[in-house]
């Protein structure tokens, strides 16, 4: 299977880097974040600021925010996290523990290859807990397969065909960051996924830091 970014993308954000972490033979059933939100005004935190920017260059949704916003914001008002499943668990832990966007998909359930870029438009879509299809807009930044959008808004909202399940048997995790100094809290924090994820499945995860230079990888 191939996973890409596309020059689109790059064209948008040329300092970007896409990490990634693929696990094969899973078999098992927030603190640090307040340094990243000193300001009480939440808006005006750099991780915010950064991730807005970021999405106002491209078509989103009405309302689009980063997931790494999401995730800080219930921290910042105190509100408790549900348990979602031990791998989503991990990998928001982490997310939070260094301000970086992660997500994941179920390997089996990608249909050809995994890309990132610009949507058509169009692209079908149908999010978590809905039964209703909710295509891509025109030049959206999208992850995608042959079958329909997987993503939307880079990592804002997360297909139900492809989510990860505790039937998961191979993963793969994505850390986004768009300058360099994301890019190394990215590097740090994707290790420490793998480790968590290693100590807890008992497998261990390939990394692979896509860049401009570097976009893609055969698994």
């Amino acid at each position: 299977m191939k996973i890409a970014v596309e020059n689109e993308f790059w064209a948008l954000f040329p300092e970007a880097q896409i990490s990634v972490l693929v696990v094969k033979g899973l078999d098992k059933g927030a603190k640090r974040a307040a340094d990243f939100i000193p300001d009480e005004n939440f808006t005006q935190n750099d991780v915010i600021q950064e991730w807005r920017q970021a999405f106002s260059k491209f078509k989103t949704k009405k309302g689009a925010r980063s997931s790494i916003e999401a995730l800080l914001k219930r921290v910042s008002q105190g509100r408790e996290f549900n348990p979602i499943n031990p791998l989503v668990d991990i990998y928001n832990s982490v997310s939070l523990s260094y301000a970086v966007p992660c997500g994941g998909e179920d390997l089996d359930k990608i249909v050809g290859g995994l890309y990132l870029g610009k949507a058509k438009g169009g692209e079908a879509f149908f999010p978590l807990g809905s039964e209703t299809d909710a295509p891509a807009l025109p030049e959206e930044i999208i992850y995608y397969d042959d079958e329909g959008t997987v993503c939307r808004c880079l990592n804002w909202r997360e297909a139900q065909r492809t989510m990860l399940t505790e039937e998961t048997k191979e993963a793969i995790l994505v850390i986004e960051a768009i300058n360099g100094e994301q890019a190394a809290r990215a590097k740090s924090a994707m290790t420490e996924l793998q480790t968590l994820i290693e100590d807890y499945f008992g497998v261990k995860g390939d990394i692979t830091h896509l860049t401009a230079e570097y976009p893609s990888l055969e698994i």
